[in-house]
């Protein structure tokens, strides 16, 4: 039974952010040294990642409910776009 949806979306910014505090936990335990700036790039770069696999995975959700639609052998509703007029 599948509890949820997958969102690729929240995975690329969790991991985005996740990356970001290794970096500072490594520079903290005295692995390496870490500048200052670096979680600015990769959070914002995470995020925008994020939001381009987010919109791929929503067209893409969006495409195949279309065509299931299409496909199915009854009559076709007064309309499919969410407007509720009556021909």
């Amino acid at each position: 039974m599948l509890l949820h949806e997958f969102r690729p979306g929240r995975l690329i910014a969790g991991l985005a952010a996740l990356a970001a505090a290794a970096a500072y936990l490594g520079d903290a335990a005295g692995a390496w040294e870490t500048a200052w700036f670096v979680a600015l790039p990769v959070v914002f770069g995470g995020l925008l990642a994020a939001a381009f696999a987010t919109f791929v995975h929503y067209r893409s959700r969006r495409r195949r409910s279309a065509s299931a639609a299409s496909s199915e052998k009854v009559a076709a509703p007064a309309s499919t776009s969410g407007s509720q007029a009556i021909r």
